[in-house]
């Protein structure tokens, strides 16, 4: 029963969301259940989609586009943890340079290994786009970057009305 008030309670509160909200969260659901097929996948098949092989796009961005990279790594955190299959660091940041890609927004997809505390071989991937670190930003200094992918703002810009 505790179960059943907890569902209720999260969807009274989703329901009393804004509409631009409740899109942004159905998109950023929509995209980690995309992510998460590619990584399915084998790498050298998905690699082209995620943008340039190592380039870096620009670290400067405008405050318009701040205030979309921020709006875009909350509804990817938050629908992360409401998903019934695995959303990590990799399908997180697959599914955040979409959202990204989708609004005109360049970002930088890096791909890094390195050791945990027991020694064993990690591996870890990590969005920035502009100066701001949107998804796996937590202890980067950790891992070496092995791979690099920029996403220049080849995507129609959408309207206001569609961020």
């Amino acid at each position: 029963m505790n179960l059943f008030r907890r569902a209720a309670r999260k969807a009274k509160r989703f329901a009393a969301y804004p509409a631009d909200l409740k899109r942004m969260y159905a998109e950023a659901y929509f995209y980690l259940a995309w992510a998460r097929v590619l990584k399915l996948l084998p790498f050298a098949k998905v690699a082209p989609s995620l943008g340039s092989h190592m380039k870096e796009t620009s670290y400067s961005s405008t405050t318009e586009q701040d205030l979309l990279q921020r709006k875009v790594a909350k509804a990817v955190h938050a629908m992360s943890r409401v998903t019934w299959w695995e959303s990590q660091c990799m399908v997180k940041a697959v599914a955040a340079m979409k959202m990204l890609r989708r609004r005109g927004i360049a970002s930088t997809l890096y791909l890094g290994s390195g050791r945990d505390d027991s020694g064993k071989m990690i591996a870890h991937a990590w969005l920035r786009s502009g100066s701001y670190y949107v998804t796996g930003n937590e202890r980067l200094e950790r891992f070496a970057v092995v791979a690099v992918f920029g996403n220049d703002t080849e995507a129609a810009v959408l309207s206001p009305l569609e961020r």
